[in-house]
């Protein structure tokens, strides 16, 4: 073994041991917490970067989805076609000036296909619509005869389709009543509630179920109603996030063309409650869905919202801003304002989403109208 002369001692100082002076920690722990403060702000910029892409999406993905429910139910509204090998002048529901539901005088309303009520709230507008859910159509036929086995039976050509506990629809010109089908037998029989209307040549249609659905946007829901002829239903919040809807009648100089020449709010004289021949101009719907992103963005040094703009024009092509669609001088745009909602409205980021749809049936009883 080597002697311990080959491995001398070492002697260390004994400021080699020491440590940390006081100076030295502290210019340690400032140098750590600039970095900590750096890294604070770094992930705050990126959470905040993250909400915000994230919450827009949201405000995406909802307005889609909202768009797609009320255009799926506007698709489906109003009445079935003529009875087959009925003249061009066939009577159709929507010539209708008086209804009744099993007897009782209805509003004429209800025989509308879509309503819409003007500003209803900070919501905007609402939409109505009515249909069946018949699976045959709810294809008219004819009463051939009034003598059945019971008072309130009724013969028809075919009573295809019908089925126990359908709405029914009678129409006699310009007269229409609702009531509901008790029984049906056979080919031809059917049994009603009540027989009023049910006379010797009036068109007799079996709807299924009788929708009345109504689309609102309340407490940043959008909201869905379903109702029938004579009970109304509790809203139901079906897509969060939506802020505010906007619709407009499609409407044509005359009732017997299919031609949408003007786009108006239901409003005033005419269009808040528009009569038979005037609701049968309205061929289409425009609808708008704002959705927004509930992260509320940072005012400026101000104090002012500039994340969103107003809407720059109602009546110009192109504008900029939170925007319903174009608009004309003819035919402007509806306005969306938010501050009934929240005074800091424009604080926020938006989505609006807008289509058209036809209403079916007005267009194809053109001839008839």
């Amino acid at each position: 073994m080597p002697s311990n002369s080959q491995f001398p001692f070492i002697r260390h100082s004994g400021r080699c041991q020491a440590g940390f002076t006081l100076v030295e920690l502290m210019i340690g722990m400032t140098i750590g917490m600039l970095a900590t403060i750096v890294i604070m702000q770094v992930f705050s910029a990126f959470e905040s970067q993250q909400r915000a892409t994230t919450g827009t999406s949201d405000a995406q993905t909802n307005g889609n989805i909202a768009l797609y429910t009320i255009g799926r139910d506007i698709q489906q509204a109003a009445y079935p076609l003529f009875p087959a090998g009925a003249p061009a002048t066939a009577d159709s529901a929507i010539e209708c000036t008086t209804l009744s539901i099993n007897g009782a005088a209805a509003p004429i309303d209800l025989l509308a296909p879509v309503v819409i009520a003007d500003e209803t709230g900070n919501g905007g507008d609402s939409i109505t619509i009515h249909y069946g859910n018949s699976g045959s159509g709810g294809i008219p036929a004819i009463i051939t005869s009034e003598t059945g086995a019971t008072a309130n039976e009724r013969i028809l050509e075919s009573n295809f389709g019908c089925r126990t506990g359908d709405t029914t629809l009678i129409v006699n010109g310009a007269t229409c009543d609702m009531s509901s089908a008790s029984a049906v037998a056979g080919t031809t029989q059917i049994t009603l509630t009540n027989t009023t209307g049910a006379v010797l040549d009036a068109n007799l249609s079996c709807l299924g179920t009788w929708n009345e659905i109504t689309y609102a946007a309340n407490n940043e829901n959008l909201e869905r109603t379903l109702s029938t002829p004579t009970v109304t239903g509790a809203a139901t919040p079906t897509v969060a996030g939506i802020v505010n809807i906007q619709a407009q009648y499609g409407i044509s100089d005359a009732a017997n063309s299919n031609a949408v020449t003007a786009w108006v709010d239901a409003a005033g004289g005419t269009w808040a409650a528009p009569s038979v021949v005037n609701r049968n101009r309205i061929k289409a719907i425009r609808v708008a869905v704002v959705a927004r992103n509930v992260k509320k963005e940072q005012k400026n040094l101000a104090g002012e919202c500039i994340t969103t703009s107003q809407c720059s024009s109602l009546n110009s092509a192109s504008p900029t801003g939170l925007c319903a669609w174009e608009g004309t001088s003819a035919s402007p745009a509806p306005s969306i304002n938010l501050s009934g909602i929240d005074s800091d409205w424009l604080c926020y980021r938006y989505r609006v989403f807008e289509t058209i749809i036809p209403l079916r049936t007005v267009i194809w009883s053109r001839g008839t109208l």
